[in-house]
């Protein structure tokens, strides 16, 4: 079992930045392959933000956010992060940490609320 808390979350005027981080804990996080952050507007579907490979470091993050935001990794700590700047009110949503763990599918944090102003 892998349990995820996030963190960090709350309300920035646009233009802003904001960080959020992911604490992954467990007996099992050696093997979790791959760590991301999804977000959820509402009445809109879950979507990838970014997603980052645990050992090798390999980012990739939806057109929305590159260049604005950055995803990244503390395997001492397993923990990761997203680094949120240049934010915009449709940045909005609530951000759900996602770990892909190698035999036990996905795991997913209960998610913290970012509130981007205008």
């Amino acid at each position: 079992q892998v349990q995820l808390v996030e963190s960090g979350g709350g309300l920035v005027q646009a233009g802003g930045s904001l960080r959020l981080s992911c604490a992954a804990s467990g007996r099992t996080t050696f093997a979790i392959n791959a760590m991301a952050w999804y977000r959820q507007a509402p009445g809109e579907q879950r979507d990838l933000v970014a997603r980052i490979h645990v050992a090798s470091g390999t980012t990739n993050y939806a057109d929305s956010v590159k260049g604005r935001f950055a995803i990244s990794r503390d395997a001492a700590t397993n923990t990761v992060y997203l680094e949120m700047n240049n934010t915009k009110p449709e940045d909005t949503a609530v951000y759900y940490c996602n770990a892909d763990h190698l035999h036990q599918g996905h795991y997913w944090g209960k998610g913290t609320l970012v509130i981007v102003s205008s």
